[in-house]
């Protein structure tokens, strides 16, 4: 390990964005002029840093200063070992497993934090020597401090490999990179005794070895993303990537859509034989891609619902405080709206809600069915609100309480009214109903005449019979054609009465 004079002076080479890297590596506050960032690295030093942090120093000079091959020197300090990647079935070490070693072509060995749940052993090259060479780009960082999205259907139990660097060799178009990580006897029995019914009727298992690849940026959260042809393979055989790709654009080969990979069914469930990946792309100018292997457990809907539930019903003042704020007269618009009206229909399902659920992030008060939103996601992740079609992530969906107050409510009707001051009322259907015009206008009986012109909308009586009466003594001529039509004159009859009785329509 290199000494303290040789650290700080490495330290003291560093530009803001090193001493950043650093002080985060280590936990540290990074905020500051460059000068408090020194100070604190350098006083990070004197108080005696772990081995992990020197190691992070020694790596981001060498990235600092890629044509100085820095720690040659402490390879002798490493158990030489002789990886052979020609035969997938040949056993490693015990101590591979144990001393979680890196190995890069034209770099030091790098070993691993201790604090890793898993040791892994990267294999960047499989050469027995190494080079003094003059890398043609900078050399990105061996494990760079990317953050991958969380999937909401895995929970992450271990890091098996943590995001690594797919570091491109040569000059070559196609490059390939070998990985390995071994599993404990803890992480084997998890994985074997979780083999269960998944959706869709198979059976797999739920506790899972899970590869993912983004880019290796760190800027925000990552999503999954593929490089050009990518090929996988695990333990020597081919990995079938999911999905389809689409067709050639123009000649060019199209990407798949990046989502994680399931590697459970061909990685070796035992913890004396490591496992090995090989990982093969095309690579391209201005994008490095980073992979990394977790071992996590799939959840379903249900399990989302659960805990969705758990995390409680939002007050149904903060809905009314929103109808509120939409209902508020506008002094520059012309326009006021005194109501607003609201399906009680999920627009998934077509059906009446039962569990109202909308993202804290989307500005409409319309709700879906979180049940049936949760299925769709399950089988097709794609978190987008089907009212508004933006952006909905399980981490911000919120069940409303205000919509399920209504629900229980009011359980005849499917569209309800919101009036300004935030109460609501049922929006029923008209064909209910029965209309009428004017309060002069009443019921005629067996004698009953009525001489004063009305009108009158009767829906859906049996007991009436409507007949209409024209009358032939009005003249016409072709030079009326032109005219109005005659009123006409109608008769309801009653099936008690023998006779017809005169009304006016």
């Amino acid at each position: 390990m290199a000494d303290f004079e040789e650290l700080r002076n490495m330290v003291s080479s560093f530009r803001v964005s090193e001493l950043q890297v650093l002080l985060g590596f280590a936990g540290r506050n990074k905020s500051g002029r460059k000068h408090d960032l020194l100070m604190r690295a350098l006083h990070l030093l004197k108080s005696g840093c772990s081995s992990a942090v020197q190691i992070k120093i020694q790596e981001l000079y060498r990235c600092r200063y890629p044509r100085t091959i820095e720690g040659l020197s402490d390879l002798s300090a490493i158990k030489p070992i002789i990886f052979n990647l020609d035969s997938s079935s040949s056993p490693v070490e015990p101590d591979l497993a144990v001393a979680g070693i890196h190995t890069l072509s034209s770099t030091s060995v790098t070993p691993q934090s201790p604090s890793s749940p898993v040791s892994s052993v990267l294999l960047q090259d499989a050469k027995a020597h190494f080079e003094m060479q003059q890398p043609s780009p900078p050399i990105p960082p061996v494990h760079p401090d990317v953050q991958l999205k969380s999937l909401p259907f895995y929970d992450v139990l271990d890091v098996l490999i943590k995001p690594t660097s797919l570091v491109q060799s040569s000059i070559q178009r196609f490059q390939e990179k070998f990985f390995i990580f071994a599993l404990t006897p803890q992480q084997v029995r998890e994985i074997c005794i979780s083999r269960d019914f998944l959706p869709g009727g198979r059976r797999d298992y739920t506790v899972q070895v899970q590869l993912r690849l983004c880019l290796a940026e760190t800027s925000c959260p990552q999503e999954d993303n593929y490089p050009n042809s990518l090929c996988i393979k695990v333990n020597g055989k081919l990995f079938p990537l999911p999905g389809y790709a689409p067709p050639p654009k123009s000649g060019i080969e199209q990407k798949r859509p990046g989502r994680p990979l399931n590697i459970t069914s061909l990685v070796r469930l035992s913890s004396a034989v490591p496992n090995q990946i090989s990982i093969s792309w095309a690579s391209e100018i201005g994008k490095n891609y980073s992979m990394s292997v977790y071992l996590v457990r799939q959840l379903t809907s249900a399990m989302l619902l659960q805990r969705l539930k758990m995390k409680g019903i939002r007050n149904p003042d903060h809905s009314r405080a929103l109808i509120k704020e939409k209902l508020t007269a506008d002094p520059d618009s012309e326009i006021a709206t005194t109501s607003l009206r609201v399906s009680l229909m999920c627009p998934l399902g077509k059906m009446r809600l039962t569990i109202p659920c909308r993202a804290v992030t989307c500005t409409h008060l319309q709700c879906f069915d979180a049940a049936l939103y949760l299925q769709m996601n399950e089988k097709k992740p794609t978190w987008i609100c089907p009212v508004c079609d933006k952006k909905a992530a399980y981490e911000s969906l919120i069940l409303d309480g205000l919509f399920m107050e209504i629900l229980n409510e009011c359980s005849d009707v499917d569209e309800i009214k919101f009036q300004e001051d935030g109460s609501w009322c049922p929006m029923r259907p008209k064909k209910d109903a029965v209309k009428v015009s004017s309060p002069q206008c009443t019921k005629i009986e067996s004698s009953s005449v009525v001489s004063k012109p009305c009108s009158v909308t009767v829906a859906n009586e049996v007991n009436k019979k409507k007949v209409d009466v024209i009358d032939l003594t009005i003249e016409s001529s072709s030079d009326e054609d032109d005219d109005p039509p005659a009123k006409r004159k109608c008769i309801f009859m009653s099936e008690a009465q023998g006779s017809p009785t005169k009304g006016c329509c």
